[in-house]
């Protein structure tokens, strides 16, 4: 990721981070159920704690961003803890479609072309790590 791409994630995660987590992951989820209902069965019933795990882990994520490999390990061991929820190649494609859709509708005026191309770099780095290290 350049400079310029890296602060434009920390720049708009931090205007969601000033939204309560438990509406940004109930938005997210709701619209990855919506567009994929078989993947809920993945998930427990009360969503509350996953819904933390989400933004803890993007917050992890961006705020290393400027050292992402130093977050190489972590994100392998990601992926391996998500093989084992079942987790197919296909489900990252379908999640980085509800993140997008949920950074656009949480930033509102505040999400551009550049901001959406530096989240779908951001997102791709870590989906591709994910899915490497899952095969």
């Amino acid at each position: 990721m350049t400079l310029e791409q890296i602060q434009a994630v920390k720049k708009s995660w931090r205007i969601l981070r000033n939204i309560d987590p438990i509406i940004v992951g109930d938005l997210f989820y709701a619209k990855l159920f919506i567009n994929h209902p078989s993947l809920r069965k993945m998930f427990p019933k009360n969503m509350v704690e996953q819904y933390k795990k989400l933004i803890d882990t993007i917050s992890v994520v961006v705020s290393r961003l400027e050292n992402v490999d130093e977050l190489t390990d972590e994100i392998i061991s990601l992926a391996k803890r998500h093989v084992n929820y079942g987790v197919q190649t296909v489900h990252y494609e379908w999640v980085g479609s509800a993140l997008l859709w949920t950074l656009e509708k949480g930033l509102g005026k505040d999400w551009n072309k550049q901001t959406e191309d530096a989240w779908i770099e951001c997102y791709s780095i870590l989906s591709t790590t994910m899915i490497n290290a899952s095969k």
